[in-house]
Order: structure tokens, then C-alpha cells, then sequence
């Protein structure tokens, strides 16, 4: 049986190099980072040697990045942070948002933060003008929380305009990158946004490890407490193994972003016209099917009924995807970013998501593609 994997939004493979990478770290820079011997001095060197290399990447500076355990402990931290420290009174954020976003404002708004959602527009894209007249009516001291690309349909986030607009209301703006950094060149020295966050096993680097950006200025206080590493902004044994893995994977994405994004497109490109062509019933999501509007990366698919046992059916030929994001794998709720611009009868039809990687191949596409097809007419 043919092993396909199509969920990469939800995880991406470690890299070859990545993984080389890992075990020399693990085997000659164990010590602690924390302590003054030649082991412990070791590995404080290799991961500061990582964050230089990151934040030459990104276009920042090494005392704007503070290495966490991933992109939802990035932004819990720089939510709570924005509030807690920043004086922030009123956060504008999307029903598309992740949850990671999601619920940590609505915790904060059970403190008092008032908070407002930029309506969204039918095909899943936020309403910029709509940005504005909440940034208009607001006299308070305001974040702006969007990301910058959706994890279930890919929308691309403009990021000029919500730049704009945040330097003409004064408000701070956090995105959410996770499905961006890696994927798409951002230059934090030419682009306006106070905070970004990353989680490392978006772009074939190891799970548990990712950081969060600060902008220079507005201030970092730590959320976990009980020492003073990553220069008292957040305490723990840093996980030096893992550190260098997110520099090595980050590295090797960005050196080969140029080939690697044409490349998706094409797979894209490709895969929207097979499903045309064989399953012409199908609707693709929000603005999945542009792509210019959507990340090369993503599709999100609407089948023309409910298919309740899809997913697991195609999980038995060994094809993997998601019918949503994975954060909600084994609850019985559907989407909450499709609930936010489909009508109640397209909700009841089956949506999947299928996410590309540069492992992916037009050969793994084709046999997805067919036994979608395959268990489709099945159910005639």
C-alpha cells in the first residue's frame, strides 16, 4: 500500500539535515546552557549562534527573539504580554483566527480587555474597511491580532494594508506566522508588524520548539517564571538540541525558498486542475483556489455532500489529510474558520484539507486524486 502524506500544515517531516544536525547537538552540546563550565558554555554558544542566524533571516535584532516550546506558547505570550504590560485595552482580531489567538483573547477578555472582530467577508478574506471603522471608533490602546496565513484555507493576509492601517490609528499589530515563516520571505527591517511567532515543525524542523518576535521597544516580561534564561524572558533549561534543528530547517527552507515556492505552485497548479478535471462538483474553499490570494501550500476542498467516514477511508489506502485543522482532530465540532463565511447547507457538506509540502510529489496527488474519486462515486 502506497504511503501518502498531505497534512502539511498540520506537521511537516524533519529534514535529513535537520535531524544530522539534532543528533550532533544532542551528542557533543549536552550540558546545560545555564551553567559557567566548558559543557554548559557550549551549549549557551550553539544557541546563541542560532538566534544570530534566525534574526539575520528575519531581519531583527537577537535580543527581539525569545525561544518558546512553539507558536501557541508565542502567542499566549505576546497577547497576555501586549495586556499585562503594554497597556493594550482593545484587541482586534478575526473569527479565523487559531485557537492558540482565540482563546487566549477570550481569557482576556473575561479580565476586562474589550475586544472586536473584523467581519469576514463570503469568501473567507477579512473586510479591510471594516478594520478601519473599528480602528476609527476606538479610542482605547489597540492590537491588531491577524494572521498572516490561515491554517485551514491558506488565505494570504495583506499585509500592507493592515500596516497602513496601524500606523495611522497608533495600534500595535501581532500576526500569527506560523504558517508563514519558512514558507514566504518576511523581512521584519522593511515590515511594520510588532510581533510574529513560529512554530519550527511548520518547516521541517522538530515539534516542541519555536519562539516569538518582540519588536525593540515594546518590552518583553516574562509569562513563565523561576529563572533567568533567554535573558530573564522566559525560564527553563532551553532545549539546545532542538534550538539548532528550528536554525537548521529555517536555513535550508529560506536558501531554497525561490525553487521550493515555484515548485508548490506548480504542484498547486496542478492539483486544482486534476480535481477540476475528475471531480468537477467540487467548490474549493474560500479563496484556496487563487494563488495569488492563497499560500502555495494549502487547499481546501468542499465536497458536494457529507462524507462522514472520508477521512478514514482515505487513511486506510495510506493517504493522510485533515478535515480541518488537526488542533481539533477528535472533536465533534466542525471548523469554526468555514463557520465563519460558508452558508449552513455548505457546512453539512465534507471539507478537507489537503496541504503540500516540496516531499510531495504530482505522482502522491495523483493517486489521492484517484482514490478520492474512487470513494466519491461510491457513495452515489
Amino acid at each position: 500500500m502506497k504511503r501518502v502524506y498531505l497534512d502539511n500544515a498540520a506537521t511537516t517531516p524533519l529534514l535529513p539535515e535537520v535531524t544530522e544536525a539534532m543528533i550532533q547537538s544532542m551528542t557533543n552540546t549536552f550540558g546545560n546552557p545555564s551553567s559557567t563550565h566548558t559543557f554548559g558554555r557550549g551549549a549557551k554558544a550553539v544557541i546563541e549562534n542560532a538566534r544570530k542566524n534566525i534574526a539575520k533571516h528575519l531581519g531583527c535584532t537577537t535580543s527581539e527573539l525569545v525561544f518558546t516550546s512553539g507558536g501557541t506558547e508565542a502567542d499566549n505570550f505576546i497577547l497576555k504580554n501586549a495586556v499585562q504590560h503594554l497597556g493594550v485595552e482593545h484587541i482586534i482580531t478575526s473569527t479565523l483566527e487559531h485557537h492558540a489567538v482565540l482563546h487566549t483573547i477570550n481569557f482576556l477578555a473575561t479580565k476586562g480587555t474589550e475586544i472586536s472582530y473584523v467581519n469576514t467577508l463570503e469568501n473567507g478574506t477579512i473586510d479591510y474597511k471594516h478594520l478601519e471603522r473599528l480602528l476609527q471608533n476606538n479610542n482605547k490602546k489597540t492590537l491588531i491580532s491577524l494572521m498572516h496565513v490561515n491554517n485551514e484555507i491558506g488565505t494570504i493576509l495583506e499585509l500592507s494594508k493592515v500596516i497602513a492601517l496601524k500606523q495611522k490609528y497608533k495600534a500595535l499589530f501581532h500576526s500569527d506566522t506560523v504558517q508563514s515563516i519558512g514558507h514566504f520571505d518576511l523581512n521584519l527591517s522593511t515590515c511594520d508588524i510588532d510581533f510574529i511567532v513560529a512554530a519550527a515543525h511548520k518547516f521541517h524542523g522538530p515539534k516542541g520548539i519555536g519562539f516569538a518576535y518582540f519588536r525593540k521597544g515594546t518590552g518583553i516580561h516574562p509569562e513563565i517564571l523561576g529563572g533567568e534564561q533567554e535573558r530573564g524572558s522566559r525560564a527553563g533549561t532551553e532545549n539546545t538540541s532542538a534550538i539548532v534543528g528550528m536554525d537548521k530547517a529555517l536555513s535550508v527552507c529560506l536558501k531554497n525558498l525561490v525553487k521550493d515556492t515555484a515548485y508548490l505552485k506548480n504542484l498547486k497548479e496542478y492539483s486544482i486542475a486534476e480535481i477540476k478535471q475528475k471531480l468537477p462538483s467540487i467548490k474549493f474553499n474560500g479563496v484556496s483556489e487563487d494563488l495569488n490570494l492563497s499560500t502555495h501550500t494549502i487547499l481546501n476542498i468542499q465536497l458536494e455532500k457529507d462524507l462522514p467516514m472520508l477521512l478514514f477511508q482515505l487513511d486506510m489506502k495510506g493517504i493522510a489529510i485533515s478535515g480541518g485543522s488537526a488542533c481539533q482532530s477528535g472533536s465533534h465540532k466542525g471548523s469554526h474558520v468555514l463557520q465563519s463565511f460558508l452558508s449552513d447547507q455548505a457546512q453539512k457538506n465534507t471539507s478537507v484539507r489537503v496541504s503540500f509540502s516540496k516531499q510531495t510529489s504530482k505522482e502522491q496527488v495523483d493517486y489521492f486524486i484517484q482514490e478520492m474519486v474512487t470513494l466519491v462515486s461510491q457513495k452515489k
